[in-house]
């Protein structure tokens, strides 16, 4: 059984070409927002109530529009939806990329570090390119694969995947990398506005920058040069190196003379 979410929406072109090809590999279930919840991260609603309504846009025997955010999504098909869980959990595919840093505001990888937590292996798809006429059966062979390998072979527990796809002509891709997240930043901006009435108003806005182009095992670099990245992600956002180098908060004397 295999478990799709995503964050553009149950009805985006996106969600509905990964529907079509997980549904070779096993039985799928959809349970996705029922409108575009882009950039919430892991988010999770408590403040208001939660809807599901049947659908039958992506002819699966279970298939459910819900008024949360992804991660409501993996929860309620989890928690509330199915009878058992999932041996699979697919998010996607999103229109845009998260690679690098962007892998924190999306709600697409949130879907799946949330399934990593629930202890289903995981998988997030985005393709880079933002147009709503966006060609992802360009890359379905190497789609199917992934897919293929997460069901044959077990990935490491907590542990999902963070998959991005280079807008190109299936001929143009040169095969798949497993990197590491590069390290960039948006560098941003706001830009502002007024409205009819001369209030001011805000769009955020900004450049995505690149800190290590130079580096060869990064998902910026695999992306740029033809490959679709693979990413190793985990929800453990301990900066381990700096344990060691911290002690100095631990097991001292407070100073009584300080003022």
């Amino acid at each position: 059984m295999i478990l799709i979410i995503n964050d553009d929406g149950i009805f985006a072109p996106g969600i509905k070409f990964l529907s079509g090809v997980a549904s070779k590999f096993g039985r799928i279930v959809v349970v996705a927002p029922d409108k575009p919840q882009s950039g919430m991260g892991h988010a999770i609603t408590i403040n208001s109530t939660l809807r599901l309504q049947p659908t039958n846009y992506h002819g699966a025997e279970i298939e459910y529009a819900c008024t949360g955010t992804p991660v409501d999504c993996v929860k309620m098909a989890i928690n509330q939806i199915l009878k058992k869980t999932p041996d699979l959990i697919l998010s996607g595919v999103n229109h845009g990329s998260n690679s690098s840093i962007n892998v924190i505001y999306s709600g697409t990888m949130s879907a799946a570090i949330e399934g990593a937590l629930e202890g289903v292996p995981s998988i997030g798809f985005s393709l880079c390119d933002y147009a709503m006429e966006a060609d992802f059966t360009q890359a379905d062979k190497f789609v199917a694969s992934i897919i293929e390998n997460a069901l044959k072979h077990k990935m490491p527990k907590g542990v999902c995947l963070n998959v991005n796809i280079p807008k190109l002509k299936a001929e143009d891709f040169k095969g798949i990398k497993v990197v590491r997240q590069a390290k960039a930043n948006w560098v941003e901006r706001f830009d502002e506005r007024k409205d009819p009435y001369g209030k001011h108003y805000y769009w955020l806005t900004g450049e995505f920058v690149n800190f290590e182009p130079e580096a060869l095992d990064t998902d910026e670099w695999a992306l740029a040069n033809g490959y679709i990245s693979v990413v190793p992600t985990q929800a453990d956002l301990t900066a381990h190196n700096a344990l060691t180098k911290l002690n100095y908060f631990e097991n001292h004397e407070l100073d009584r003379t300080s003022r």
